[in-house]
């Protein structure tokens, strides 16, 4: 895992309420962001205003980089849950910082592929069975092996565009195949490769 502590040397983050907006889908981009410390949730809102939960971040994680990086509007909105504390990276200085330390620049890349893969992802599995669309969630959430998923219920419903009911069922189902353990608001992912069978069966 990359230490994105790197891109921080020498600035200070600046500090965010909770409920208050990070970044709002369809403006055009000028920066990335670097979560220092909080949570921050990550969502798409449809025309009719209903919004869908992608994600939320967590102390550690990079935010909003898709869309700086192909400088076209954002696709997501970001609001904290939580006060945090969010640096943010304009181009002037992530050029600096890969100078600076060049080997961050694979792990960047690497970055990126992840998060495009969430974001079709989630485009495209709208039409697949419950379980198979709360696994690939709670595939999308564990790739970095931070072991148990902060995650509720109804929050992962709101991400996966399913009911809480059906989720509980689905987590349930994933459960006695010994694929995660359920925890309180949390679930720990114990077989991966499992998992994965499951997610992308055809």
């Amino acid at each position: 895992m990359a230490d994105w502590n790197l891109l921080t040397e020498g600035r200070s983050p600046r500090n965010y309420r909770a409920g208050q907006m990070v970044y709002l889908q369809g403006t055009r981009p000028e920066c990335f962001y670097y979560l220092v410390s909080g949570s921050v949730r990550s969502f798409i809102s449809s025309s009719t205003g209903e919004e869908r939960v992608l994600t939320v971040h967590r102390s550690g994680d990079l935010m909003g980089e898709a869309s700086f990086f192909d400088s076209c509007p954002r696709v997501t909105s970001a609001t904290a849950l939580e006060d945090c504390q969010i640096l943010t990276i304009d181009r002037t200085q992530l050029d600096a910082a890969f100078q600076r330390h060049p080997e961050l620049a694979l792990p960047m890349l690497q970055h990126l592929a992840r998060t495009v893969r969430m974001l079709s992802d989630h485009v495209g599995s709208s039409s697949l069975p419950a379980q198979q669309r709360v696994a690939r969630w709670l595939l999308s959430q564990a790739s970095e092996g931070r072991g148990a998923l902060k995650a509720t219920h109804e929050g992962i419903g709101q991400a996966v565009g399913l009911s809480r009911v059906t989720v509980s069922r689905a987590l349930g189902e994933l459960s006695a195949q010994e694929l995660v353990r359920l925890g309180y608001r949390s679930v720990t992912v114990l077989d991966r490769d499992g998992l994965e069978a499951l997610a992308f069966e055809a």
